[in-house]
C-alpha cells in the first residue's frame, strides 16, 4: 500500500470516527434535554442520561441476583440450593452434600424429621402401593407414583417443553396434569397417563356458549391415556380469578385446541358459572364422571373452609358414591400461571396450613378412605413431599419442580414469551434450546430421584414405605426455636 493511500485510508477512518463521536454526543445532548424538560420520572429529571440507567439496573437484577448477590438460601420463590437439588436429581449427578447443612433448623415453622434408632434395612423396605382413585367410577384408576406432573397448560408450556413432559413421566411412570388449556396431541404423544383438568372455561370441553360440550366429554373419557378428570375451582397463582393466557400466545394451534379466537388474550370466568353451591359442585362431577366413566376431582386453595363441611355433609346424605372422587389442595402462595401479585401474595392459605385442615375435616366426616387427598404448591425437594404425606396427603404434585427439571433457571419470564429455555415461550428461535429427547430424560430421572430420597426419609423415620409416614414423624420449629410434634400443632381425628 502506496503513502498516499495509506493516508488516504487513516483520514476516511478519522472521518468516521468524528462523525460516530459527534452524533453519539448529540445523542447525549438531545437526550439530556428530553430528561430535564419531561416531567414524568423525577430521576431522569434530576439526573438526566444517567438516570435513565436506573430501570436497566432493576431490570437487570432479575437475572444477575441469583448468580451474583443471593446467598444459597435467601431468595424467592425458590432459593439457589432447593433449585440446584432438583438439576442434580434431574441431570441423575451425586446429590450428597459435605461439611455440614447451610440450611437455618430455626426459623419458625421449620420441619425436622425425627429419626428412628433402628431405621428400616434396604432389605426390609417395600414399593410404595399403587392407590385405588375412583372406586364407584367404571374405569378407576391404579395410581403408581406418589409424586406427579401439576397443572401446566399447553399454551402456558411450550410444544417441546410439553413432549418432554409426557415422554418423562412415561418413563417415570407418573401421570401428567394437563392443565386447564386443553389436551393437546403433545401431552398425548409420550404414552404418560393423563388427568384431564376442566377449567372455568372448559377448554377442549367447551361448546360456543362457554358450558360443557357432553359429546366431547365422552369423547375424552374413552381415550385410553386419561385416567382421571379433575375441575379446577382455584389455583395457586390466582386462587377466585381465571387462567389468563396473554394474546402472543394463543397461537393457531393452541387457539383450535381451546376453541378460542387465535391471537386474542384467553381470560377464563374467575369461576365455574353453573356451580354456587355444594350441590352444584356434586352435581357437576357426577355429570362429568358418568359421561366420561372416569374417575372425577377437583382442585382448590383453601380460604374460607365452612363450604367443604357443607361439601362432606352433602355427600353423606347423598351417599359416598356421589362424592368427588379426589380433592387436589393448593397452595395459596403462588404458581406457574400469570396473575397479579395481590392474589399471588396474599390471598388463599399456604398449604402448610390448608393441607392438615382438609385431611382432618374429611376424617371428622368419615370420608378420608373414600376421597383420595393430593398436595400441591412449591413441594419441589424430597423433605417437602415428605412432610406433606406426614400430614395425610395420598400424592404429591409439583409443577414447578419439574419445570426446573426441563431447565427453568427461574428468570421470572413466564407470563412473556421471552423465556430464555424455552419451557414458557412459543419464540421457535428460543424453542430451538430445550430438546425434548434430553429433556424427557431428566424429567424421569427427577421424579424417580424424588420418589427415592422420599423413601429415605421415611426409612430413616423407622417406616417401611412413604405412605407409612404419620405425623409424630415430623417436628416443626416454633417461634422460640424449640420444634413440637406435628400431631401436637394438629391433633389427628379419629
Amino acid at each position: 500500500m502506496t503513502m498516499d493511500a495509506t493516508f488516504a485510508w487513516v483520514q476516511t477512518l478519522s472521518s468516521i470516527l468524528v462523525f460516530v463521536i459527534g452524533l453519539f454526543l448529540l445523542t447525549i445532548a438531545f437526550m439530556f434535554v428530553v430528561d430535564v424538560t419531561q416531567t414524568k420520572h423525577s430521576v431522569r429529571r434530576n439526573f438526566p442520561v444517567i438516570g435513565r440507567f436506573r430501570n436497566l439496573f432493576e431490570h437487570m437484577g432479575e437475572f444477575f441476583r441469583q448468580y451474583f448477590f443471593a446467598l444459597d438460601r435467601e431468595e424467592m420463590p425458590f432459593n439457589r440450593a432447593q433449585r440446584s437439588w432438583v438439576y442434580r436429581a434431574a441431570k441423575g449427578v451425586d446429590n450428597t452434600v459435605a461439611f455440614g447443612s447451610t440450611l437455618n433448623l430455626t426459623p419458625a415453622g421449620t420441619p425436622i424429621f425425627v429419626n428412628c434408632p433402628y431405621p428400616t434395612l434396604d432389605e426390609d423396605a417395600v414399593p410404595t402401593a399403587p392407590l385405588v382413585i375412583g372406586p364407584y367410577s367404571r374405569k378407576p384408576y391404579e395410581a403408581n407414583s406418589i409424586f406427579n406432573v401439576s397443572a401446566m397448560s399447553y399454551g402456558a408450556l411450550s410444544k417441546p417443553a410439553v413432549l418432554a413432559l409426557s415422554h418423562g413421566s412415561r418413563m417415570a411412570g407418573n401421570w401428567l396434569n394437563t392443565g386447564e388449556g386443553g389436551l393437546s396431541p403433545w401431552h398425548l404423544e409420550g404414552g404418560a397417563d393423563i388427568v384431564f383438568q376442566v377449567g372455568t372455561a372448559k377448554y377442549g370441553v367447551r361448546n360456543p356458549d362457554g358450558g360443557f360440550d357432553d359429546n366431547r366429554l365422552r369423547e375424552i373419557g374413552e381415550i385410553e391415556q386419561v385416567k382421571m378428570i379433575e375441575l379446577k375451582l382455584s389455583q395457586g397463582a390466582k386462587p377466585g380469578k381465571g387462567g389468563i393466557l396473554p394474546a402472543e400466545k394463543v397461537t393457531p394451534e393452541i387457539a383450535a385446541i381451546r376453541g378460542i379466537p387465535e391471537g386474542e388474550a384467553s381470560i377464563s370466568p374467575n369461576r365455574h358459572p353453573e356451580i354456587n353451591s355444594a350441590s352444584d359442585l356434586l352435581d357437576m362431577i357426577s355429570h362429568v364422571r358418568d359421561l366420561s366413566g372416569k374417575p372425577v376431582g377437583f382442585k382448590s386453595v383453601v380460604g374460607a373452609y365452612g363450604w367443604l363441611d357443607e361439601l362432606f355433609e352433602e355427600v353423606t346424605q347423598r351417599g359416598l358414591e356421589t362424592a368427588p372422587d379426589f380433592i387436589t389442595v393448593d397452595s395459596g402462595d403462588g404458581g406457574t400461571g400469570a396473575a397479579p401479585m395481590s392474589l399471588i401474595d396474599n390471598v388463599g392459605l399456604p398449604v402448610k396450613e390448608s393441607l392438615p385442615l382438609v385431611v382432618d375435616m374429611l376424617k371428622r366426616h368419615g370420608l378420608r378412605e373414600r376421597i383420595r387427598v393430593i398436595a400441591s404448591g412449591k413441594l419441589i425437594n424430597p423433605s417437602d413431599a415428605a412432610w406433606a404425606l406426614c400430614v395425610g396427603a395420598d400424592f404429591v404434585n409439583s409443577a414447578r419442580g419439574f419445570m426446573l427439571a426441563l431447565g427453568c433457571i427461574q428468570a421470572l419470564q413466564c407470563n412473556k414469551n421471552t423465556c430464555p429455555t424455552g419451557v414458557t415461550t412459543h419464540n421457535k428461535r428460543l424453542q430451538r434450546g430445550l430438546v425434548p429427547e434430553d429433556k424427557a430424560l431428566r424429567v424421569k430421572q427427577y421424579s424417580e430421584t424424588m420418589r427415592k430420597e422420599i423413601g429415605t426419609i421415611a426409612h430413616s423415620c423407622g417406616v417401611a414405605e412413604p405412605r407409612q409416614l404419620r405425623r409424630y414423624h415430623c417436628r416443626i420449629v416454633q417461634d422460640d426455636g424449640r420444634s413440637i410434634p406435628l400431631n401436637e400443632l394438629y391433633p389427628e381425628v379419629a
